[in-house]
């Protein structure tokens, strides 16, 4: 039997790390193409620019470069010179196929998605109080910063929510009701970019994730569930609101 060659080690730190890096950049397309698929982006929108990004999810503007090359790369996305990126189409097919997702956006009215997204997050807020780790903390608080930074910008803002719920539902350890509740929370997600443009809303909600990170601080469990519970009636309410002055359906 031949000899098996291994890579130095200073050769395989840095094949690890440009996996790591090519995990991060996939990850954060996602993200963005995400956003596109739920309708927070439309096409023709723009994005914001790459520090803001990076601040927003936390993550290098290389990072960032990587990610927006990704879904230039699939059409999805339109980089020009001089111009902002935008939004080239709304099929993001090629880049969430792999991602594990349920399609639970319609035809389902509020009243039930609230329901069950209470019923849900209750749970998880429950689960992620007893087995929540230091660097989730840090990671909580990390993205409650950057919502502070988001400067009224409601896409900026959703980035940064969306990235809180992802962290506070993987939190408790089970995949199938992180699925679940990021389906739920993906429900009508296209409204909330004008709700939470409104005065306010964004603070509000940061009020809302603070809240519930005080909870998770102090591993208090029905704090948590109460705080998850308060804030997913607000959304409720809120887009309740919005479609009932839009002279909108629910479904």
């Amino acid at each position: 039997m031949g000899q098996v060659r291994r890579l130095p080690p200073e050769n395989t730190k840095a094949l690890m790390g440009q996996v790591s890096r090519q995990s991060v950049r996939e990850a954060i397309a996602e993200k963005l193409a995400a956003l596109i698929s739920s309708g927070v982006l439309a096409v023709g929108d723009e994005l914001p620019g790459e520090r803001e990004l990076a601040t927003s999810l936390s993550v290098s503007r290389e990072t960032i470069r990587g990610a927006i090359a990704i879904l230039a790369a699939h059409g999805i996305l339109r980089v020009a010179h001089g111009a902002r990126t935008s939004v080239a189409k709304s099929d993001v097919s090629a880049v969430l196929a792999g991602a594990s997702t349920i399609d639970w956006s319609g035809p389902y009215d509020l009243e039930s998605v609230h329901a069950a997204r209470v019923l849900i997050e209750r749970r998880i807020a429950a689960l992620s109080a007893a087995r929540m780790a230091p660097e989730t903390l840090t990671a909580l608080r990390a993205s409650i910063d950057a919502q502070t930074e988001c400067d009224g910008d409601p896409v900026r803002f959703l980035l940064c929510d969306r990235d809180f719920h992802a962290i506070l539902y993987r939190a408790a350890g089970n995949e199938v009701f992180a699925d679940m509740a990021m389906s739920l929370y993906n429900h009508l997600l296209d409204h909330r970019r004008r709700i939470v443009a409104r005065p306010g809303a964004v603070a509000q909600s940061i009020a809302d994730h603070r809240a519930i990170l005080d909870a998770l601080v102090a591993g208090d469990a029905d704090a948590a569930v109460a705080a998850v519970e308060t804030h997913a009636t607000r959304i409720y309410e809120t887009t309740r609101a919005f479609l009932d002055g839009r002279g909108a359906r629910a479904n």
